[in-house]
């Protein structure tokens, strides 16, 4: 047994392990309902590239198996989505109404349509705009074209039969004296519902029972059709061929090549329909039109588009219907009053997010834009929030005359409209902004600032596995490294100039870039470990990621376990690389935590024989990243910052409550703890141990060491 899992099907499997998160009758709904919404918006995004990517294999056929792999997924992913909708209608929706937060549905009540109907008539209606669809009957010659339906945005589609009072727009309806006039055939109508409207209707004013905008759409949308009859309706999403390239070779305006992506998004190709019940006739009407077939289309019983009703797990006074999110901590090294700049000279300092508050990054940005000292910023904007506190430290920095520059990956798929906004802001602001690289994606994440001090120039430097995105980061698990290491610095100067200028990378003594260096310096320090295992030395190798996918790693990898290394994996989403198979990988654990916080870091453990090495990176183990982007891997080599690490990679390796271990035929088995043990929760300890970490003496620096006796805290 040889080669790999294939990589669509074990990202499903991921979404499946999401998925049973929210189906879990322990947690609380609004919990349970946040889980579902990834894996709604998990497999919108999965269907707008890989799935496209594969239908555009088939003909003619680029792919071998592309057709099967398809009929496979499609296997997969219906009976995930009945379960989701089956728990969301038969659980959390009845739990949500039990703690007092009621979704009300059709057939309303008569105080609830006296309150809702005016509603919908006086702040609703007027909004809307139905839109012409064409004739019902599939013969029909000469349809209209298709109105702009905008990739993943929900409407609702209307079958109208004339009553015979209606004009058709732009003609005059005459019929000879004395004879009725002849009615047209069936035809559809649809009403887009646009993002600029709340979903979510609260009814009365309270913040107990809501309802949908769609079901109030559904009831009275008829208004909008004077002298038709409505038969049937429906509400619907299409999802488009989001997965092709911006032109890299439009030198004059590559904002403008990146806008007509936008644009081209909104007319590419559908691959998905999903609808509610409510007209087979529409639903077949508007899958012909798109040219998709029955295997394209998923019936939903409950709303579409999930995630963007998210801002119901926010509504506050609801308590009981959630996890307690608890509020990051303050770093220790990182006290009230005291300049980044003095925390970060008495050592390099690791941030763990989300446990520990985001602040000093903030901070990091904002005093480098107040102080006089600082003369220069360069920094990586990959993605971050809409209304950013980095992005306005900038464009502060830049106002008071120091000197400014954004690398802005324009390229940052489904972040592109956001990323040209920033860009548009600080070039105002006086920001030199570059964007990317020609055919390669800027995914690296660094800042440096330099200050101006007694003894010269400083340069701060700062490297993460996340953005610098203040949101994600009360939601992800990432770590992030400030340093003022002087080779650190001049690693960070000559990147910063291969980025902006025409110079071939130099050199570099600590950081490792991808696409030029990075895999074979991952792929070299494996088979070190298998060279000093083969010459009695055992080889450890540890590493944390969010997906494993790359042939020559994972190659590499096996060579490791055939020759002895001790291999632990713990990979978040795909892995393609198949553990445990006698001959192959017998050495290889692979595991995954699923848990509240979505895990994002990436940690990467090599024994050396002893002389240890730790690196934190933004790659994963995957083509695009280590040959199509470009990425940094980080040496850590502050011992305290080493052993920091060590806990939170070994902290993952003993969940046993959120933790799943794959199994050499590619299922996934949830870890129990061993009888009699209290379930041991990889996310809720590191938690606790920023908790303590806080409130130590800053000068003790100990945060995040493990006692070595872990089993205690079972």
């Amino acid at each position: 047994m040889t080669g790999q899992f294939d990589r669509e099907l074990s990202w499903i499997k991921y979404n499946s392990r999401i998925l049973e998160e929210g189906l879990r009758g322990d947690l609380p709904p609004l919990e349970r309902f946040r889980f579902l919404s990834v894996v709604s918006a998990n497999f919108d995004e999965f269907f707008m590239v890989r799935i496209a990517a594969l239908k555009r294999a088939l003909a003619p056929e680029a792919l071998p198996g592309a057709a099967e792999l398809l009929r496979t997924a499609g296997d997969m992913i219906r009976p995930m989505f009945a379960k989701l909708y089956d728990c969301l209608g038969g659980e959390i929706f009845p739990g949500l109404a039990a703690g007092g937060l009621e979704l009300r549905r059709p057939p309303f009540t008569a105080d609830e349509t006296g309150y809702l109907k005016p509603l919908f008539m006086r702040e609703i209606a007027p909004v809307l705009t139905p839109l012409r669809f064409g004739s019902a009957d599939p013969g029909c010659s000469g349809e209209e074209p298709l109105p702009a339906i905008a990739n993943g945005l929900l409407y609702g589609a209307f079958l109208l039969e004339e009553t015979g009072t209606a004009v058709a727009a732009g003609t005059v309806a005459e019929a000879p004296a004395g004879a009725a006039a002849p009615k047209a055939g069936p035809c559809v109508s649809i009403v887009e519902i646009p993002p600029v409207l709340d979903r979510i209707i609260w009814i009365g004013g309270s913040r107990q029972r809501w309802a949908l905008l769609d079901d109030l759409l559904m009831l009275w949308g008829d208004t909008f059709f004077s002298g038709y009859s409505v038969r049937e309706r429906m509400l619907f999403c299409i999802h488009r061929d989001a997965a092709f390239p911006v032109d890299e070779g439009r030198d004059d305006d590559f904002v403008e090549a990146m806008e007509e992506v936008l644009i081209h998004r909104d007319r590419s190709p559908a691959v998905r329909m999903m609808y509610s019940p409510g007209s087979d006739t529409i639903a077949g009407i508007i899958a012909r039109r798109h040219a998709l077939d029955a295997e394209d289309t998923f019936p939903a019983e409950g709303p579409l588009n999930l995630s963007t009703l998210e801002s119901l797990t926010q509504v506050q006074g609801f308590d009981q219907l959630k996890l307690k999110s608890p509020k990051p901590c303050p770093h220790p090294a990182f006290p009230p009053g005291v300049p980044v700049w003095d925390a970060v000279r008495e050592g390099d300092i690791l941030l763990a997010l989300p446990y520990q508050s985001f602040d000093p990054v903030i901070r990091f940005f904002k005093e480098a834009a107040e102080d006089p000292r600082v003369i220069s910023i360069k920094t990586t904007l990959y993605r971050t929030s809409g209304n950013s506190p980095v992005v306005r430290a900038l464009e502060q920095a830049a106002l008071q005359g120091k000197h400014v520059t954004a690398v802005v990956e324009l390229k940052a798929r489904f972040d592109e409209e956001r990323n040209i906004s920033w860009a548009n802001r600080l070039e105002k602001a006086g920001v030199i902004v570059i964007y990317g690289l020609a055919r390669l994606k800027v995914h690296a994440k660094i800042c440096q600032i330099i200050r101006r001090e007694s003894e010269g120039l400083v340069r701060y430097i700062h490297l993460s596995t996340g953005n610098y995105n203040d949101r994600t980061a009360r939601l992800y698990s990432d770590l992030s490294l400030f340093t003022c290491r002087e080779d650190f610095g001049n690693d960070a100067t000559v990147f910063f100039n291969t980025l902006s200028g025409y110079s071939v990378p130099g050199s570099m003594r600590q950081l490792v870039t991808a696409p030029r260096h990075l895999k074979q310096r991952f792929i070299e320090l494996i088979d070190r470990e298998a060279k000093r295992s083969r010459q009695g030395s055992p080889g450890r190798i540890a590493a944390k990621m969010n997906a494993l996918v790359d042939p020559d790693v994972a190659g590499a990898l096996y060579r490791a376990s055939g020759a002895g290394v001790k291999i632990t994996l713990n990979v978040r989403g795909i892995c393609t690389l198949m553990p445990g198979v006698p001959g192959l990988s017998e050495n290889i654990r692979v595991v995954s935590v699923v848990d509240h916080f979505l895990e994002h870091s990436r940690i990467f453990y090599f024994n050396n024989g002893g002389a240890e090495e730790f690196f934190i990176s933004s790659a994963d183990w995957m083509p695009r990243n280590l040959e199509r982007r470009v990425e940094l891997l980080v040496p850590v080599q502050d011992e305290k910052v080493q052993e920091q690490l060590r806990t939170i990679l070994e902290t993952y390796f003993l969940d046993t409550a959120q933790a799943w271990d794959l199994q050499p035929g590619g299922s996934w088995e949830r870890l129990k703890a061993p009888q009699g043990k209290k379930p041991f929760a990889a996310q809720e300890y590191l938690r606790e141990l920023a908790e303590r970490a806080a409130e130590k003496p800053r000068k003790t620096r100990q945060e995040f060491i493990i006692r070595r006796n872990r089993h205690e805290h079972h």
